[in-house]
């Protein structure tokens, strides 16, 4: 042992029971077909060059060179050439990173598993910088690398068995475990051949994730309700300023993700909402709280449901049209408000909840009871009742040229989560309205719309799909909006002839009320005569 020692920085032959392998190495995994044909190679030709070792105890260990060898046990060598040298610790993971780092085939889990034991060294200390400058990376290189030992197990092993890419690793990583397994799922999506009835797994590229990211994680702090300075809202989460998973916190880490400051961790943010409304709540107990969603809110609950209020917009009308619209008046019940629910939740807003307000809730016009008059009211309301069957089926013909001029661009599974919201926020009137542009009709009472629709998702193509999305977005935003401006707006995008449209639909009414008109009997004079004579005898 002694006289191998003094002989140090020279190769010699290596008794292969005197060596045991490093723990610190970073590899971690070898191919069995590799390690195959290293050995048939050390079988024929021997180890061209030698591995480097030290000193422990009455052992020497393998500072690089651990697959030659195990190479040469499997070829049946006894020896191997190989040069001593006293090491440090730090030299060692140094001497292990460098040497491994110009493998190919050493998996970017083992390189990222070296930097982290390189950083968590004492005596000497190494940045993220001097790790970099050490092996030729740049520090946004070191950086994503050593956040890939943050992958949960279910998402490390995926990835060890190369069923996804290190970019996709990398965007993984940056998440929370609970979003890391959820963002696994929108990695791949499922296609049925002719031949199999199970779906086989096909492997998106690195843009459909970060897409994915963007739209369910991602959260701008820009827009946040509460006190993003504020570390006691939510002790255990700390200030929005000082935490590790906000992007704006590590550029180095968060680079692929844009410039806004955002939050990763939704479940988070979520939190800080909800103590947000508590506080304000608690300093403001007669504060309004209402909700924003569809859904029906609790029974007896403190928060108004949308049909208990009129949310009073605070931006400017477009038109003299819009400003006639109750939610652009103001009136001497109007009070703040917090949206404890739904969209915006968190966020102040002005509403009036008196339902004898004359602005916001207007009471219906009674029926005259002047007989003169009811027939000339009657005219009103069927001339109303037809300018408005005009509008509505002007809008669906709109929406329908809208929706065929929608071009196919995302992914069936992309579409399909999407539509399948955009549905869920609908009532069942405006549902049924897409839904019978595309033939879903109920044939029975008991059928439900909502689940015709959905089956009739999931067996569509994606063009379908794509025009699902852009009709179910027009008709959610019309219901919060002017729907003849928005249906103008779309239309132009996607460059239909609204007048052209128009035109039609008012020719078709007509001739439908010419028809109708043209079925009645013809009244005689006479017996109008008579009738008249027999009104002045009663």
């Amino acid at each position: 042992m002694e006289t191998a020692i003094n002989q140090a920085n020279s190769s010699h032959d290596i008794p292969l029971a005197m060596l045991v392998e490093s723990p610190t190495n970073p590899r971690q995994h070898f191919d069995e077909k590799g390690l195959s044909e290293m050995a048939e190679t050390i079988r024929k030709v021997g180890v061209y060059q030698a591995i480097l070792v030290r000193p422990r105890a009455e052992k020497l260990e393998i500072v690089f060179g651990a697959r030659r060898y195990r190479a040469s046990a499997l070829a049946g060598k006894d020896t191997i050439p190989g040069i001593i040298r006293e090491m440090t610790d730090a030299e060692v993971l140094e001497a292990q990173l460098v040497e491994n780092l110009q493998r190919r085939d050493v998996h970017p889990m083992e390189e990222a598993e070296g930097y982290k034991r390189l950083l968590a060294l004492t005596e000497p200390t190494y940045t993220i910088e001097q790790i970099a400058a050490k092996v030729g990376k740049t520090p946004v290189y070191i950086a994503t690398r050593l956040k890939l030992t943050e992958l949960c197990d279910e998402v490390a092993a995926v990835f060890y068995s190369n069923e996804i890419g290190v970019g996709h690793a990398i965007l993984l990583a940056k998440l929370t475990a609970e979003l890391q397994v959820q963002g696994l799922t929108a990695c791949f999506k499922e296609v049925y051949n002719q031949n199999s009835d199970k779906p086989v797994r096909i492997l998106l590229p690195v843009r459909n994730l970060r897409f994915w990211i963007e739209t369910n994680v991602l959260l701008l702090l820009k827009d946040a309700p509460f006190d993003k300075r504020n570390a006691q809202l939510v002790p255990a989460a700390g200030s929005c300023v000082d935490c590790p998973k906000r992007t704006g916190h590590n550029k180095l880490l968060f680079a692929d993700l844009g410039k806004q400051d955002a939050c990763t961790d939704p479940r988070c943010y979520q939190v800080k909402v909800e103590a947000h409304i508590a506080v304000t709540v608690a300093a403001s107990p007669k504060l309004v709280q209402i909700s924003t969603a569809y859904r029906a809110t609790a029974e007896g609950g403190s928060v108004l449901p949308r049909n208990k209020y009129v949310a009073i917009r605070e931006d400017q009308p477009k038109d003299k049209e819009q400003a006639k619209r109750p939610e652009f008046k103001t009136c001497k019940f109007t009070a703040e408000a917090i949206v404890a629910e739904g969209e915006g939740q968190g966020t102040m807003q002005k509403v009036c909840t008196n339902s004898d307000c004359p602005v916001h809730h207007p009471k219906a016009k009674q029926e005259p009871r002047n007989v003169a008059d009811n027939a000339k009211w009657k005219a009103e309301q069927e001339k109303q009742r037809r300018e408005q069957a005009v509008s509505e089926t002007t809008g669906i013909r709109i929406l329908a040229a809208i929706g065929s001029a929608v071009p196919v661009r995302l992914l069936k599974r992309d579409l399909l989560f999407v539509v399948e919201r955009l549905a869920a926020m609908l009532d069942e009137r405006r549902l049924s309205i897409v839904a019978k542009q595309h033939g879903i009709k109920k044939q029975n009472d008991k059928d439900s719309i909502a689940k015709l629709f959905s089956a009739f998702l999931r067996r569509s193509e994606e063009s379908i799909l794509g025009r699902i999305m852009v009709e179910l977005t027009i008709v959610l935003a019309a219901a919060r909006s002017n729907a003849p401006i928005l249906l103008k707006e779309a239309a132009a995008v996607y460059k239909v002839d609204t007048e052209a449209i128009t035109a039609k639909v008012k020719q078709e009414f007509a001739a439908k009320e010419k028809a109708r008109t043209e079925k009645k009997p013809p009244v005689k004079a006479e017996t109008a005569k008579k009738s008249g004579t027999a009104k002045k005898a009663a």
